[in-house]
């Protein structure tokens, strides 16, 4: 792992003497002011450690510290001044939440010490996230293949949205998208306590009666209930409870939240039977109730998934990766596997299974991205 080591200075001489007696032991970026140091952070991260100087012009080192801390949590930060003032020391610390504060002249012997612990706990930072990560995402691929199990049609509904909210999410260019992803799976988790005649008839674009519509739209507060115990995932459960919210026009529903929305109307209408160009005119009847700005990514995201091509193939030749264009259901009409489900490896050798005990309609319509 290329772990890199960024100094910020005002004063390009000192930048040179790190760079020079550094080389050798870390990988070293440097940057004239924090204004740069910014830039560096945000076109060449991510960075292990960042060194500033406190006494800069325009920006001093506590800003930029403190602007280090939200684009990159992680980076561990350390102060570095001339000036031996106790309270710049204790404000660093207090908002910049600064790993270690040095005062030059700093011996070179000192000054590999500190950087060799930041590296250290740049590691135990990251091994931690990424363990949290790995845990998080097994627990839910369970709960996922659960609702496979349970209910094929919420699964569906779900693997079709959460391509759409992935392919906005780049379109837009957000971080974390792994969450955004996360939080589409499990959109629909709480349908395992619905109804399933109320199931069918959301999923098949059919209307349902004020009654059946009151106790399907509690499936999202049923969700981050079935979620609450899962460690990390307040922000998820977050985007899930609101994913049925209009856009007010503030900050004050999550944007996962907005582009979850966007996805399912859009969802809803295509189950209805609208092409993709009479759901999107329909959605821009409504502007009220999205932001603007993810419609029009969304927009962008859908005739994006224009790229595949539709193709009728016996059992034999599906592969992973093939998206399945229509339903799949045994001879005697039972619903195996729902469209807009992503064939994996698992999906595919359980289908073979039923496919041996029931039989399986054939040939099955997937589409294939068109290269």
């Amino acid at each position: 792992m290329n772990e890199k080591i960024l100094f910020v200075d005002d004063e390009s001489n000192i930048l040179d003497t790190f760079r020079r007696g550094l080389r050798k032991r870390f990988t070293v970026e440097t940057a004239l002011g924090g204004k740069e140091g910014l830039l560096r952070l945000r076109n060449s991260g991510p960075f292990a450690v960042v060194v500033s100087d406190l006494k800069m012009p325009k920006m001093d080192g506590i800003q930029f510290l403190c602007q280090v801390r939200e684009m990159s949590p992680a980076t561990v930060r350390i102060m570095l001044t001339g000036h031996a003032d106790l309270e710049a020391a204790i404000a660093s610390v207090n908002e910049g939440h600064v790993f270690r504060f040095l005062t030059k002249p700093c011996d070179v012997g000192t000054l590999v010490k500190t950087l060799e612990a930041a590296l250290e706990q740049y590691r135990l930072i990251t091994a931690e996230k990424e363990l949290l990560r790995g845990t998080l995402r097994g627990s839910i691929k369970v709960l996922v293949e659960i609702l496979s199990l349970v209910n094929p049609e919420a699964f569906g509904r779900s693997e079709r949205i959460k391509r759409l909210v992935v392919s906005t999410a780049r379109e837009l260019r957000l971080r974390h998208i792994w969450r955004l992803e996360l939080a589409a799976m499990l959109s629909q988790i709480g349908c395992v306590s619905i109804p399933e005649d109320i199931l069918s008839k959301k999923y098949s674009g059919q209307p349902l009666g004020p009654e059946e519509e009151q106790i399907y739209g509690m499936h999202a507060s049923i969700a981050v209930k079935l979620l609450g115990n899962i460690p990390r995932m307040e922000e998820i459960n977050d985007i899930i409870a609101h994913q049925s919210d209009a856009y007010a026009g503030d900050e004050a529903q999550p944007m996962g939240a907005r582009l979850l929305k966007l996805a399912l109307d859009f969802d809803d209408l295509e189950q209805r039977g609208l092409s993709r160009e009479e759901a999107i005119g329909e959605l821009r009847d409504h502007p009220e109730r999205y932001d603007p700005a993810v419609q029009t990514a969304f927009e962008r995201a859908v005739y994006f998934e224009e790229g595949f091509l539709p193709k009728r193939l016996p059992m034999r030749e599906l592969l992973p990766g093939m998206i399945l264009g229509a339903d799949v259901k045994t001879v005697s009409g039972l619903l195996l596997l729902a469209k807009g489900q992503e064939l994996t490896e698992l999906v595919l050798e359980r289908l073979v299974r039923l496919s041996g005990t029931y039989g399986v309609r054939e040939p099955v319509l997937v589409l294939t991205p068109i290269h």
